[in-house]
């Protein structure tokens, strides 16, 4: 591989740096929610003809002055697996940076596969998907949910690179101790950046559906690699569940700052035997849990988790979905699921609530009552604020048990497509995705059929304005 320390050179410099999105009345006829007294100020950064997906990571470097990415989809199509590198980019300046870049990337049928990229909590690196190279295709194959592991590359420019977790599909014998032997994906730091959670797909057991895992730094880890590897979930073979069996575990993320618990959505098999319900987990891994207790797996077996893992279901319901997302004191998580329109709104829950609970403030309680879609669910530093998108409008909820509790309060009113929400360590910034057509800065929609690139917003929260509304 070739290591870069590239630094992109804008030629729309002087132009990013005049151009400001001054946000104006609100075009959303659905909104319910509380209007801005003044416009708060939307900021392009990004122009370049490339993608820029923040993918709904943890975009924001530890001192909140960049935002890492991927260029997704620039190479064939759209897919993360067509991407040509990893990069940075300063929010002050607009400056690009890459961080990673392989030596060639193939078309359709695609190698490496580098994507999904997040910052660690506390140090200059970041941390992505990295299938396998042009030279081990013939060996691996291409690019595949099932044929991908985490690396680290600082976040300097240097491009030093380790390699995470170790990936054997060996079925001579068992799999190597602290290896995996398919694809993990989404990797997330805990905020103590001590454990690694990912999603996992099994290449050697492929009756299972996707589930969830986590990586600690470990003397024991396979030769060459920083991280020992473990499920946190066998799932029940796709379609041989038994009622109340999960088949799949997705759309996880840690709930605590040590990354005990880490919640996620499990499709489990319902009392009737036939259906299925989509209800909210916590896995609860203490820090005494021996992750080498843990069982690779072999070519027969599924991997098993290490002893003391314990799953718990918080509720019952057939249309929980979203990346849930956990408070940063680990006391609640936030979660979207259906009204009863069939509306995804944002709902939080105690971490140790369930809504079958006789007492209810341990039961679930819806925050939005939006008129289409919620997304994004993210979480403000206070514990005090759940931001997420509706319509394409980013939106600040506040949770405090008082009688403010769920007010809504509109952040963004010009009509744009936003996504990927992510939010500063500080809690004073917003950033997001809005797909943007090639070689244009204009801040509308578009409806024709040309190229559009994911450009990166961000969003400078007025607290005293958003504070003042609310009191109102």
């Amino acid at each position: 591989m070739i290591m870069f320390n590239q630094t992109i050179e804008r030629t729309a410099l002087l132009l990013m740096m005049s151009s400001f999105l001054v946000v104006s009345s609100c075009k959303n006829k659905d909104s319910l929610q509380k209007k801005s007294d003044s416009p708060m100020i939307e900021k392009q950064i990004t122009f370049n003809a490339k993608t820029h997906a923040l993918d709904n990571n943890d975009n924001f470097s530890p001192d909140g002055k960049y935002l890492c990415y991927d260029t997704r989809g620039m190479v064939f199509n759209n897919n993360l697996a067509n991407c040509k590198s990893i990069e940075k980019v300063e929010i002050a300046t607009g400056v690009e940076t890459i961080l990673w870049k392989p030596e060639s990337v193939t078309g359709e049928n695609a190698a490496p596969g580098v994507a999904a990229v997040s910052y660690h909590p506390t140090e200059d690196k970041v941390i992505f998907i990295h299938g396998p190279n042009l030279d081990e295709v013939q060996e691996r194959g291409y690019y595949d949910i099932r044929n991908r592991t985490g690396v680290v590359v600082s976040a300097d420019g240097k491009g030093k690179i380790t390699k995470v977790d170790k990936r054997d599909i060996d079925i001579t014998k068992p799999t190597i101790p602290g290896a995996q032997r398919g694809g993990t994906h989404r990797h997330e730091y805990s905020r103590d950046g001590k454990r690694v959670g990912f999603t996992y797909d099994d290449f050697l057991q492929q009756d299972y559906d996707r589930s969830i895992g986590y990586l600690e730094e470990n003397p024991n880890a396979p030769e060459g690699h920083t991280h020992y590897f473990a499920v946190l979930l066998k799932p029940a073979e796709i379609g041989k569940s038994k009622p109340g069996e999960i088949e799949k575990a997705y759309s996880d993320s840690w709930v605590d700052f040590k990354g005990t618990k880490r919640a996620f959505i499990g499709k489990v098999r319902s009392e009737n035997g036939v259906d299925y319900e989509t209800s909210l987990f916590v896995a609860e891994i203490q820090n005494d849990v021996d992750i080498t207790t843990a069982y690779s797996g072999d070519k027969d077996t599924y991997p098993v988790p290490p002893k003391g893992i314990e799953i718990r279901r918080l509720t019952h319901s057939k249309s929980d979905d979203g990346i849930v997302r956990g408070s940063f004191n680990g006391e609640k998580i936030a979660y979207l699921s259906e009204d009863k329109n069939g509306i995804k709104q944002v709902f939080v829950i105690p971490t140790q609530g369930s809504d079958q609970d006789q007492d209810q403030k341990m039961q679930p309680k819806q925050i939005t009552s939006y008129k289409s879609d919620a997304s994004n669910i993210r979480w403000h530093s206070s514990d005090h604020w759940i931001f997420s998108i509706s319509k394409g409008l980013v939106y600040a909820s506040y949770i405090e048990n008082n009688d403010k509790f769920g007010a809504t309060i509109l952040l963004t009113e010009v009509d744009l497509e936003r996504g990927n929400l992510v939010v500063s360590p500080d809690g004073n910034m917003l950033a997001y995705n809005v797909d943007l057509p090639e070689g244009k800065d204009s801040k509308k929609k578009t409806e024709n059929s040309i190229k559009k690139y994911k450009q990166v917003f961000v969003l400078k929260l007025e607290w005293d304005q958003i504070k003042s509304k609310l009191n109102k």
